[in-house]
């Protein structure tokens, strides 16, 4: 297998995805089997060590599960088959936990698939650096590389020639939501610069660029560094009246962690005559990035 056709065949993961729908379950199984590839020569997986770790990645960098633990690692654990990217060592049930535990299965790589990333190192990475920057944004792919055991140095550096015609950014986005925002954090007001250049403040797609997210002023946020990557895990969001929302989920014990927790219910404020953040996208992110409940009132 060449390495078009391996590249071909993990892109099915992000064609089956719908409207804009996050997939979640996909790529932190074939991510995690790339990891044990790579550290330990091959992606076998047993259900047992899956049920654990293949959860946790969901829990941690996926939306909100309405089943979590080990039901939301069945799910790729026994589907990913019928896109040909996964095999098990017996046939079970599809989403069924109990057969996978009676007999601790193990799944791994289609075998052609296998060999052809344990022989070539770099296509390796080029695979890891395809389907990270398909599922996740820049701020939260590093974090998840690191947890499945592969080094984002070295995966992120790698240039992957795509499958498809990519979307092509807009190079003056950046720019535009800075300004439109006053070159200062959204949620914060933090608006360091040095010299003429802001410093630690991102422009945010609220609807990630991966998931049609457009480069356009309603589909922005100025962020400080913390605030993007916090908004991009689904730790902060905003709800339909554009008012802050910080997650249950997260916890803090300082007085510098639990700050986060003071931009509750704050309403943002845009420069006057800007435009807002658009429902469509807020609620994609309340939808598919944002985690656990808002904090009480």
């Amino acid at each position: 297998m060449n390495e078009r056709a391996v590249l071909d065949r993990l892109a099915s993961l992000r064609q089956n995805q719908y409207q804009g729908r996050r997939a979640p379950h996909k790529p932190p199984l074939v991510l995690l089997a790339l990891g044990r590839l790579a550290n330990k020569g091959s992606s076998e997986l047993s259900w047992s060590e899956a049920e654990s770790q293949l959860a946790k990645l969901i829990a941690e960098f996926g939306p909100e599960s309405k089943t979590g633990g080990a039901q939301s690692a069945a799910y790729p654990f026994t589907r990913r088959r019928s896109d040909g990217v996964w095999t098990l060592s017996r046939d079970v049930p599809m989403d069924l936990v109990r057969p996978l535990a009676a007999d601790d299965v193990v799944g791994r790589l289609e075998v052609s698939l296998e060999t052809a990333l344990h022989r070539d190192p770099q296509l390796l990475r080029s695979a890891a650096r395809a389907l990270v920057d398909s599922h996740f944004p820049a701020t939260v792919a590093p974090d998840v590389l690191v947890a499945v055991g592969l080094d984002p140095d070295d995966v992120l550096q790698v240039e992957v020639q795509p499958t498809t015609a990519p979307r092509r950014r807009d190079p003056a986005w950046r720019a535009a939501v800075l300004q439109a925002w006053d070159r200062q954090c959204a949620f914060c007001g933090y608006d360091g610069q040095l010299g003429f250049a802001s410093v630690g403040v991102e422009a945010a797609h609220i609807r990630w660029f991966a998931f049609d997210g457009p480069d356009s002023l309603d589909n922005g946020l100025a962020l400080c560094v913390l605030h993007h990557k916090l908004f991009d895990l689904g730790a902060l969001g905003l709800d339909s009246s554009l008012r802050i929302n910080v997650s249950t989920v997260f916890t803090a014990r300082t007085r510098a962690g639990r700050a986060l927790y003071d931009l509750h219910g704050q309403e943002l404020k845009p420069r006057p005559g800007k435009a807002v953040p658009a429902d469509g996208h807020v609620s994609w992110h309340r939808r598919e990035v944002f985690k656990g409940k808002p904090l009480a009132a």
